[in-house]
């Protein structure tokens, strides 16, 4: 694959030359904090040097990222131990030989050095955000394709074509080469929505070598296409229709400013502590989450992050049929992370975290204000009126909340954690954007599809569904990470005969959760837990057992996993999901198979938040945001509603709206007595 020669990331990204293996002396760092700019130019020079001993004139950077301690040794390090080693994890491709390295890189001197270098075989790596990029621009520079363009589609200027990069492993073996299939879309304008647009060709592409390694036509090829091309735009600079009136302005404001305290990547807000991280792959990482509790603060998940996602689409008609998106091992979502901008992708006073990564050539990448961190009101907390008094008790909620999105080419996902003043964690996904489109044949058109729903004249959008797999390294009420932790399900089920007296037939009962069964609350008498709570249902994947969509997603197949710590189990697909034999890659159906002790241990939960779409007229040309996730909620975690503090107070700001016209006042509830029943 070509090198980039100009920065490919978003204008608002900051770059630094090429630095040289030299470190600043004196650093002092968390073991959980990203690699900073100076660390990441430090690891990609060692790399470059070792790479030039070995006779390799180019190298291209796929990811340079921190390699996280392991567990143990960090949880140590907190209670006085000895700090935990500072490495770079790099991983490297040598173009034009299809090869790829993974590097371990020390960073604790004054000066990076290799600590490992292994040739990884019949893999490729993530593709990245620079590879998208690059990649269109090779399409469009290819001869082969310029003169199928022209013959096909009568398109002679290559600004009118649009190439969406997927990486496609269902059909080329890693050692091919590296095979994008590629969807084509024709551009009309600047601001045109292309997605109205498809033309009926899928590309597959040999990056490493910059050939085109078939033309995949969806019917007959010597029939040309009637390309689709009524507008569906809606960028502000061509939509159709006028903006809609009757929106006076709605603010946001802390006059006092915000509730919460930052230090470095460190944070406490109402009771809750944590570390923030960021990595390329997962993007936001939540480190620590401990909420305090009688004078201490008590563990609740060590590690906290989305570990993975699978789109994968309904399609029989070939072309389509290789069409599964990886959302994270295609992309990355900390590439793809957007620079959020003020009073637009988040409301009030902000707090916003920078990413530090890296681009194809090894230069540092500082992504400013990749996470957004604020306050919101979330509603009542609690209420009770004593009639008999006449006295109100009410509180608000306050919830604190940490984001970023990710744009991921015709997709956008929000990813959203809460925590509540009440201890409680709220995982959240919005998904927006524009939903991947094909065209469609005239008898089709006429029948409608059978596998998507037409959303523009000639234009298919295809059911597909949407799999958000996280990984939650519980450590409930345990300073030693966990290593005491069951997990048991929780399910209502009607009292039966030898539960105990139930003359009514009306008892119902609960069995069971996350619990750690070494610690009891001493007023219930039950094991300190909390519990996983979907807050949208969606059935597992649908795709039939032995297809090329539940090998490659297998971890998508169930809702829930439960596995023991490992420190190199973080990715529930694989390191490295791209190739044919996605057995060979390991992930969940490796773990699990292995059939370990989950019972009293240290446990890691993965839980999918899923979503089954099915494509709405509505959901064109761009698609209102959808709303998926989950709860932890504290189970006999506490020994009263830990919300009860909450002070009271009232909005001086909250004004009552004006009547439209005169209103008669209503009677108040107090009056005569009533007669007696």
């Amino acid at each position: 694959m070509s090198i980039p020669q100009a920065p490919t990331f978003d204008t608002n990204a900051v770059k630094t030359r090429f630095p040289g293996r030299e470190l600043t002396p004196g650093r002092n760092h968390h073991p959980l904090d990203q690699l900073t700019a100076e660390e990441i130019g430090a690891a990609a020079a060692a790399c470059r040097e070792r790479a030039a001993s070995l006779g390799l004139p180019v190298l291209r950077f796929n990811s340079i990222s921190a390699k996280e301690p392991h567990k143990y040794k960090v949880l140590a390090y907190l209670k006085g131990g000895a700090k935990p080693a500072r490495q770079a994890l790099c991983v490297v491709q040598a173009p034009p030989r299809n090869s790829v390295f993974e590097a371990l890189v020390d960073l604790d001197g004054t000066r990076a050095s290799i600590l490992s270098w292994q040739e990884l075989e019949g893999v490729q790596p993530a593709v990245t955000l620079d590879d998208v990029i690059d990649v269109e621009k090779m399409v469009k520079a290819n001869k082969e394709f310029q003169d199928f363009v022209a013959r096909r589609y009568g398109i002679t200027d290559l600004e009118e074509v649009a190439v969406d990069p997927w990486y496609s492993g269902q059909r080329y073996g890693a050692t091919e080469g590296r095979i994008i299939q590629c969807f084509l879309y024709q551009r009309t304008g600047k601001y045109d929505n292309f997605y109205a647009h498809p033309l009926d060709t899928v590309l597959m592409y040999n990056a490493s070598v910059d050939r085109v390694s078939k033309f995949c036509v969806y019917g007959d090829e010597n029939t040309k296409q009637d390309v689709p091309l009524a507008a569906a735009d809606f960028s502000r600079h061509v939509l159709a229709r006028p903006f809609r009136g009757g929106m006076r302005p709605l603010h946001v404001v802390q006059p006092e400013g915000p509730s919460f305290t930052v230090k470095g990547s460190a944070v406490e807000w109402q009771n809750w502590s944590f570390q923030v991280g960021f990595s390329w792959r997962e993007g936001l990482v939540l480190h620590g989450l401990g909420y305090k509790d009688g004078g201490r603060v008590r563990p609740v998940i060590y590690r906290a992050a989305l570990a993975e996602i699978i789109v994968p689409y309904a399609e029989p008609r070939p072309p389509y049929e290789t069409k599964c998106a990886y959302d994270i091992m295609d992309y990355g979502l900390g590439f793809c992370a957007n620079s959020l901008e003020l009073g637009c992708d988040c409301l009030g006073h902000i707090h916003y975290f920078d990413a530090s990564l890296n681009d194809a050539l090894g230069r540092a990448v500082t992504l400013r204000k990749a996470v957004c961190m604020h306050e919101e009101d979330a509603g009542m907390a609690w209420k009770h009126y004593d009639y008999r008094t006449d006295e109100v008790e009410v509180r608000r909620m306050r919830r604190l909340v940490l984001s970023f999105i990710a744009t991921i080419a015709n997709y956008e996902y929000g990813f959203y954690w809460h925590l509540y003043q009440d201890g409680s964690i709220q995982f959240e996904v919005k998904l927006t954007g524009i939903v991947s489109t094909s065209p469609l044949h005239a008898e089709e058109v006429l029948r409608g599809p059978d596998y998507g729903n037409l959303v523009a004249p000639g234009v298919n959008a295809a059911h597909h569904q949407h799999f958000f797999i996280t990984r939650l390294d519980m450590a409930v009420d345990d300073e030693d990470g966990g290593r005491g932790l069951s997990v048991v399900e929780m399910e209502a089920v009607p009292m039966g005969p030898g539960d105990g007296p139930n003359p009514f037939k009306h008892g119902f009962k609960a069995v069971e959760r996350i619990m750690n069964p070494r610690v009891i609350n001493p007023l219930s008498g039950k094991p300190v837990s909390w519990k996983l709570m979907p807050t949208t249902a969606s059935p597992p994947m649908l795709a039939g057992v032995g297809s090329d969509h539940y090998e490659r997603g297998f971890f998508a197949t169930k809702h829930l996993w439960v596995t023991p710590y490992a420190e190199d189990e973080m990715n529930p697909a694989g390191e490295y999901p791209h190739d044919p034999r996605p057995q060979a890659n390991g992930g969940i159906r490796a773990w699990t198979k292995a059939d370990r002790p989950v019972a009293d241990a240290d446990v890691v939960v993965w839980f999918n938040v899923g979503l089954t779409h099915f494509v709405r007229t509505e959901d064109f040309p761009v698609m209102p945001v959808e709303q998926i996730g989950f709860h932890l909620k504290p189970y006999h975690f506490f020994d009263v509603n830990p919300a009860i503090d909450i002070p009271p107070e009232r909005d001086p700001r909250s004004v009552q709206a004006k009547p439209c016209c005169d209103e008669t006042p209503l009677p108040s509830h107090a009056g005569p007595a009533l007669p007696r029943m």
